[in-house]
């Protein structure tokens, strides 16, 4: 039996983006299908420079996207399960948005790292904030600027600590260059040496700015129809809480969430209409 569209972004948000997977349970059923589409869509340009061996191949897959919403808009889209889902759900979605992110990765095609934090709070906005304005629009809202701001900063900064030693791993580093320094570390120590507690101090620092982003974010009060959008970030403040208990071992803390704390953190929220 073939896939569908829609089956295929369910099956590949699942895998690659799990956490949004769960929060798009929370949307109502008509609107959950779009949701799925964006979410694949954003996972597709997320993974542009993973998937490739060289920066420019990956700007070859960014300028690909740009075309195909160009399609989209046209009503003439690609024969691809995203490009053909995100025609059927998504075609009126704000374009200066959906554009704003494909610029954004073009960040992650950058060998060296945010010189200073006020550069790694710019990457965390222009990545993340458009997805959660996109993602209220799909369900029919409006996401205000501030909480989209301050949200998507919280959500995109919990994902980079979370991501930390699978980057390391593949010789990237996203965290300050300035940060590291004040430490006593450069973005060549983290692949050849033990830089556990250096690299804990550094993960601390860019985690409490995450955690103050999410403070200021839930200060505002959100019609439940907008929560699915920024459900995520439910998940950021769970992790941060791991990360602190797990003296910044991102490894130890991405263990100790485990998927039934995020089921039921997801729960709760929705129970009670708050991030």
């Amino acid at each position: 039996m073939t896939e569908s569209p829609d089956q295929y972004c369910s099956r590949e948000v699942r895998r690659a983006d799990p956490d949004r997977w769960l929060t798009t349970l929370f949307a109502p059923d008509a609107r959950r299908p779009g949701l799925l589409a964006l979410y694949a869509f954003n996972a597709e340009i997320a993974r542009a420079r993973e998937a490739v061996s060289q920066p420019m191949i990956g700007q070859i897959r960014l300028q690909w996207w740009r075309e195909a919403w160009a399609g989209i808009v046209a009503d003439q889209p690609r024969n691809h399960p995203v490009v053909l889902a995100l025609h059927a759900h998504c075609r009126a979605l704000d374009q200066v948005d959906v554009l704003a992110l494909i610029d954004a990765r073009e960040i992650d095609m950058a060998d060296s790292p945010p010189a200073d934090m006020a550069a790694l709070l710019e990457y965390a906005e222009v990545s993340s904030a458009p997805l959660m304005r996109l993602a209220a629009q799909q369900l029919g809202a409006t996401l205000p600027s501030a909480v989209a701001r301050e949200a998507g900063i919280a959500y995109a900064l919990t994902g980079l600590l979370r991501a930390t030693p699978h980057l390391v791993a593949q010789k990237r580093v996203m965290l300050p260059a300035a940060l590291l320094g004040a430490h006593g570390l450069t973005p060549d120590d983290m692949h050849q040496r033990d830089v556990s507690a250096g690299l804990a101090a550094v993960l601390a620092e860019v985690a409490e700015e995450a955690g103050r982003r999410l403070q200021v974010a839930r200060q505002h009060r959100l019609p439940r129809t907008t929560l699915p959008a920024v459900l995520p970030v439910t998940l950021a403040g769970l992790h941060l809480r791991a990360l602190a208990r797990q003296h910044y071992d991102a490894i130890a803390a991405e263990t100790a969430v485990t998927p039934l704390r995020r089921q039921m953190a997801l729960l709760w929220a929705s129970l009670r209409g708050r991030f």
